[in-house]
């Protein structure tokens, strides 16, 4: 399957007098792309700008051909992306199960609650606990699985890894892989180099909120002047 194309074009975003995304031009067309770059670069307010939840000054977002650019979040979700946000954003006073009935969509789909519990078994044994009991590890899976649920086009993944114990970055790895060959597109941004090239073949590197370089994941993976440069980072750590 081929998965959806989104074209972000000269986007910019100022708050007051910060010019935050200077002319960000990306485009994912059916293969997993990883974002990768420091903290404080503009990646998390690119998803946001994506979403509709910032507003954007300068250039177009569009899915598939459809302008996406000047709708709210509500709309750019029913019009195919889903974004998992950093921090997941649980509700504490609601179970695991819940979380998910409020996503899921009737309907013959691929991605259904049960086979969201058969992806992360974790969260069927959690699956009346509430938001606020469940260890990191597990809020993460639920803010992955609530995104899937929503069978969008493409997902946007803001710093999934973060605080995740190694054994469940690797199920996460293997998901994202899973995610992308059935044709779902996926943008995942990312601070750990490890998981940003085992996802995906391509790597577009952020440095102040702008697009420094694009390349094949293997040639940053062998560079460690770039990733020094770019990331700050060294052999491969």
């Amino acid at each position: 399957m081929t998965g959806s194309r989104l074209d972000i074009s000269d986007l910019h975003v100022r708050f007051g007098q910060a010019h935050i995304l200077q002319g960000v031009t990306l485009s994912l067309d059916g293969a997993p792309l990883s974002l990768i770059g420091r903290n404080g670069m503009g990646k998390s307010t690119l998803c946001h700008a994506v979403m509709g939840m910032v507003a954007t000054q300068e250039g177009t977002v569009e899915l598939d051909g459809t302008k996406l650019t000047g709708l709210g979040p509500n709309q750019v979700a029913r019009k195919g992306v889903a974004l998992v946000p950093q921090g997941r954003r649980m509700f504490p006073s609601l179970s695991v199960h819940e979380h998910l009935l409020l996503v899921a969509r009737k309907g013959d789909h691929r991605w259904t609650i049960d086979r969201v519990y058969e992806t992360f078994p974790r969260l069927f044994e959690r699956r009346r606990n509430g938001g606020n009991q469940l260890s990191g590890g597990e809020q993460q899976m639920l803010a992955i699985s609530r995104a899937l649920l929503m069978n969008p086009r493409v997902v946007i993944m803001d710093e999934p890894s973060e605080g995740l114990a190694p054994v469940i970055v690797d199920h996460l790895i293997e998901t994202l892989r899973q995610i992308a060959a059935e044709g779902m597109g996926v943008l995942l941004v990312e601070q750990n180099m490890r998981v940003a090239t085992a996802v995906s073949d391509r790597v577009a590197i952020m440095v102040t909120g702008q697009i420094a370089a694009t390349m094949p994941s293997r040639d940053l993976e062998a560079d460690t002047d770039a990733q020094r440069r770019y990331l700050g980072v060294s052999h491969g750590h």
